[in-house]
């Protein structure tokens, strides 16, 4: 039996990385997993952290000023990582667009 995918959505900052991770299917848990630092050695030892425990592993961040080092990063290392356009997802009228330029 193959193991399910986690889901692992990154918030990028210039300093800081929040991940949270999320279990495949309808009752999957979703969790915060926790803070690490915006470094390429951070990202990797987090990689191989999750990949050790979790199997398949899916990465998602919104793109912004950060750019596409992380993304390549985990590309790189065998991972499937996807940067979603904040102008693609889809709003209900009226709704709050955040503006979060921390980086």
């Amino acid at each position: 039996m193959t193991k399910p995918i986690t889901y692992a959505g990154l918030d990028v900052h210039k300093d800081t990385i929040a991940v949270a991770l999320a279990e495949e299917g309808k009752r999957g848990e979703v969790r915060e997993y926790g803070m690490i630092s915006n470094t390429p050695s951070a990202v990797r030892a987090l990689a191989m952290k999750l990949a050790g425990h979790h199997g398949k592993l899916r990465f998602c961040y919104e793109a912004g000023p950060c750019g596409y080092d992380i993304q390549r990063q985990l590309t790189g290392l065998g991972h499937v990582c996807a940067v979603v356009a904040p102008s693609l997802i889809s709003r209900k009228p009226g709704e709050r667009i955040k503006t979060d330029l921390s980086c």
